[in-house]
Parts: C-alpha cells; structure tokens; sequence
C-alpha cells in the first residue's frame, strides 16, 4: 500500500491494535522538543528543576555525566506509554518488564531504565490501576486504569466536547490533563475522580504526554457503527450498544494496519525534534483564551473538528472473513488525496500540541 508516513510504533502500539498510544514515541518526542524551544525563562527553569532535581549541575559531576543525566520534556514525553510495560501479576505485585524478544519497545524508554525511575513507573500504575473500570473490547479484559487518561472517544456527531456526551468520563484524558495542570500549579486536582500524581515530576511527565495525545484526532474523536457499517450517533439514538464501538479507530482494518495506528504514525521526515517548519507553525498557533482549566475542554473541542474530517467521506464494511482484532474495514473515494490530507494535518497537530504545552507551563511559571 502507498503510505506517505511510514515509522515504528512505540511500546503497547506494536503490541496490539486496541492500544492508546497516540503518535508512537517520535510523535511525542518532537511535541516536547517543540515546546522546549517556546519555554520562556522561568518555565524553563522549573521544569529543569523537577525533571532532574536540583543537583543537576553538581559541580563534581563530570560534564559529560551532566549532559547524560539532563531530562527534558522531548524525552519525558514518551513517559506515560514506557508505564504500559509495568505488569500486574496474579499475587498484585507490580513489575516493570522489558520484552527480551523486542529490546526496540524499549528506545524511548531509556532515560527512565535505572531503578528510582523503574520503581517510580510500578508505584503509578499500582496508584492508578483500580480506580476505574476499564475492560475495553474486543476482548473485555480488564487493564489498568491508568491506560483511560489517553483518550476520549466523543462521537463526530458532536460540535463540542461535553462531559455530558456518550465517550467522556471522569477518568478521560480532558480529565487527566486538567488534574496534570492542577497539581503543576500547587492545587488538588478536582474531587470527582481519584487521580494519584504522587508529586510534580509525574505530573510533569503526564502532561507532556497526553497534551500530544489530545492532539491526535482519532483520540478525542470516534464513530460508532451499526453491524453494517453505517455510522449511528450514541447520544442522539441513546444506544450504548458495545458493539459499535470502534475503540477510536483501533477496530477498522485499513490492509494490515489499523486507521488508528495509521494516524499515530508521523512524517518520516520530522525525525524526534521539532524542524524549522513545526517550529513556524507552532509559533503561529493562537494563544489560548479564557482562564488556564478551560484549556483543555476548547482544545478537545478543536481536535473533535479535526476529527470530523480525518473520518469524512469514509465508507466502512464488517471484516469478513471475521477477526480476533478488527471488525470493520474502510474505504477511501480517493486513498492517496486521504494520505496526502492525513500529512498535512499530522503536521498541523504536532505544531498545535507542542504550541500548547508550552503555552500550560509558560501560564503556570510566568
């Protein structure tokens, strides 16, 4: 199949199709590259400061080791998907395990591969795994609750994000990014759900994440379809039916390749850093208007538009013969016009997330 981008999913992505992880590691590594470079002074030093404490210029640190040690938000991003290798077992003990079979899940995981960083991963899973339900199909198996705070499946129907619609709850990614914003500023995150940072480095290290998750459309957006393939809105039609559900693309089969992972996947040629042109393009993005924890809603808002186009015109049939992962495919009046579409909005929303996150921690540390 022609493919205009074409790279390694990260982590669970590879793993399995239902998987959450938006962009893959490239993608949230060049969202926090962009906003390291549109941090003003003082957040720039806050954020220095808790990613890597205030010994990171030990002056009897060999400076090569300094250079080793120093954490930024490129490579904090990844942070949030490197915790889906933690591993509840049967006794309820929590373990970080590499993949000895696929030692490449592990690259941008590197910078938290020493034991503080591997035990701090084990305790936020352990925090984070009960507190919800979360048993997503299609295999209904229940997963840790952690893994809910990196989407939204609204239905493209909706003109706005509203906590009241069909695809949102208290444990969602709006949700996760507010409580994230919450703590950064020295406030309890909101009382109608549990959310457990256990200080602000792992709030730093989430929100650096599911701000570029919030980006990628097909994490806020969704359709949800009839067992012919025909889109049904849940909210109007009040029909809560799981077998419409589509996990936010992760069950239509486009060849070998969900449309899911399709969007996860960035241009081969941004690389893991921000480029000129991003750079340009984030620097245009309109700041945000209103108080900071209105943010997060507006800016679900905008991804749910972006949304409407990523699924507009596409035609979805039941996969026959039927499969363990998939239960539509989709097709395309036109595939190479969506692939060239499919880039240019990757690009926009790579330049808007990284646009974003630095526009949070400028607010935060004026």
């Amino acid at each position: 199949m022609l493919r205009i981008v074409v790279v390694l999913g990260c982590l669970a992505n590879l793993l399995a199709p239902i998987s959450a992880s938006a962009w893959g590691y490239q993608g949230h590594e060049v969202v926090g590259s962009i906003a390291d470079r549109l941090l003003k002074p003082g957040a720039r030093a806050q954020v220095r400061l808790i990613l890597n404490g205030a010994d990171l210029h030990d002056p009897n640190s060999p400076p090569d080791l300094v250079v080793r040690r120093e954490l930024t938000l490129q490579k904090a991003a990844p942070w949030a998907d490197c915790v889906k290798s933690v591993v509840r077992h049967d006794d309820g003990k929590f373990h970080y395990e590499v993949d000895p079979n696929h030692l490449e899940y592990e690259v941008p995981c590197v910078s938290f591969n020493s034991a503080e960083e591997r035990a701090r991963m084990e305790d936020y899973a352990r925090r984070n795994w009960d507190n919800c339900s979360y048993a997503p199909p299609p295999d209904g198996i229940q997963r840790g609750c952690h893994n809910t705070f990196h989407f939204d499946d609204v239905a493209i129907q909706r003109s706005y994000f509203d906590r009241n619609e069909h695809g949102t709850n208290p444990h969602d990614l709006v949700a996760a990014i507010e409580a994230a914003i919450a703590v950064l500023a020295g406030k309890s995150p909101s009382s109608s759900f549990a959310f457990s940072f256990r200080d602000k480095k792992e709030a730093l290290l989430l929100l650096s994440h599911f701000v570029g998750d919030l980006h990628q459309p097909l994490h806020v957006g969704s359709v949800y379809l009839d067992a012919e393939g025909r889109l049904v809105d849940p909210d109007t039609a009040h029909w809560t039916d799981p077998t419409m559900e589509t996990a936010g693309g992760n069950l239509i089969q486009d060849e070998n390749l969900s449309l899911h992972r399709e969007w996860d996947d960035i241009p081969t040629d941004i690389g893991e850093a921000s480029t000129r042109e991003l750079l340009a393009a984030a620097q245009a993005v309109a700041a945000s208007s209103g108080p900071i924890d209105g943010w997060p809603k507006a800016w679900a808002t905008d991804t749910l538009h972006v949304a409407q186009t990523a699924f507009k015109d596409l035609k979805f049939s039941p996969v026959s013969p039927p499969s363990p992962f998939y239960k539509w495919t989709v097709k395309f009046d036109d595939h190479l016009s969506y692939l060239r579409l499919m880039d240019e909005t990757k690009r926009q929303q790579l330049a808007k997330g990284g646009a974003r996150l630095a526009e949070i921690l400028n607010a935060i540390w004026p």
